[in-house]
């Protein structure tokens, strides 16, 4: 798929902004499109004047067209943290449907690929662990959290609906918790949330009594995947993400380690449906991309700290 024309929804976000470049990078033409909700152009204001880079400032939740030759659809588009879909419920719904039918409009206009950013939401709070693409999930539709579960679910449905009615070439990429440089601050996500207050000498905030798991996989790990996942000849849903498992007191214990802080864990009520573990079952992603996370999470986060020391000028 290299050297080609490629569109990625959600392109000024935290993963769309990252996968621009290595699109870039590997010789593709990328036209990046964002309407600003969550995505910020400071996350690609590098990239403007690079060649074969367009920004488009768009909601795709409306109808979307690209002139021109297009190859592949990148969908990305949505907020991703908690924060953000609980104070955008209506817009995550939206992007998640409407979305998601009109890129695949444009994916098959255009006769493109189509690689879908789920998510490991769709397995709720599993009853199966690790979790394979197999398990149909464990999801609250009517939670607080199930405004981004659904519409990644209702996503992934109509992509499979576009494949068989219609041929469009899909490929669904379940993606775990991801982390690295150009995460908002006050995102919400964990992992930026405790290096701030670490990097701030605040107290670490942990939900819960904090053992509930998860697994972080780097964000060149996770660009790497995609891009493998995109250039394979698989149909369907796939894991991409770290199976090392954490508790959150761990994490915030290596989050100490890396920044030097001495702050203390403080603990809050557990948010309403919060997954009481998360870990994915990466066997086909190593079987069929031949892919798998390589960066550690201290070297992680030890990055993603630098990153965040510099910005909020810690």
């Amino acid at each position: 798929m290299a050297n080609q024309r490629v569109v990625v929804t959600g392109g000024a976000g935290f993963l769309g902004s990252h996968l621009c470049e290595a699109l870039l990078d590997r010789g593709d033409e990328v036209v990046a499109i964002d309407n600003l909700a969550t995505g910020h152009l400071g996350n690609v204001e590098h990239l403007f004047g690079t060649e074969g880079f367009t920004f488009v400032r768009h909601d795709v939740s409306t109808y979307v067209w690209v002139p021109g030759p297009v190859h592949a659809v990148l969908h990305f588009a949505s907020p991703a943290s908690p924060k953000d879909y609980l104070e955008l419920p209506i817009p995550t719904l939206k992007v998640g449907s409407l979305g998601t039918h009109n890129t695949l409009g444009l994916a098959k206009d255009k006769d493109a690929r189509y690689l879908l950013a789920s998510t490991s939401e769709v397995y709720g709070d599993p009853q199966i662990h690790p979790q394979p693409e197999t398990y149909w999930g464990h999801v609250n539709p009517v939670g607080p959290r199930g405004v981004y579960d659904e519409a990644k679910r209702f996503a992934e449905a109509m992509a499979m609906a576009y494949y068989r009615a219609h041929s469009v070439d899909v490929r669904i990429a379940r993606i775990f918790n991801t982390y690295g440089p150009r995460l908002r601050p006050d995102d919400g996500r964990v992992v930026s949330t405790l290096l701030v207050q670490a990097l701030g000498g605040k107290p670490l905030t942990c939900y819960g009594d904090g053992s509930q798991t998860r697994s972080f996989c780097y964000v060149d790990d996770e660009v790497r995947g995609l891009l493998a996942l995109l250039d394979s000849d698989h149909v369907g849903p796939v894991n991409i993400g770290n199976p090392d498992e954490h508790t959150v007191l761990e994490l915030a214990e290596v989050v100490r380690q890396v920044t030097g802080s001495s702050s203390e864990v403080v603990f809050e009520p557990l948010p309403v449906d919060d997954p009481s573990q998360r870990r994915p079952d990466i066997t086909l992603a190593r079987q069929l991309l031949g892919w798998e996370p390589k960066v550690t999470l201290p070297d992680g986060l030890a990055r993603t700290a630098a990153w965040l020391a510099a910005t909020i000028g810690a």
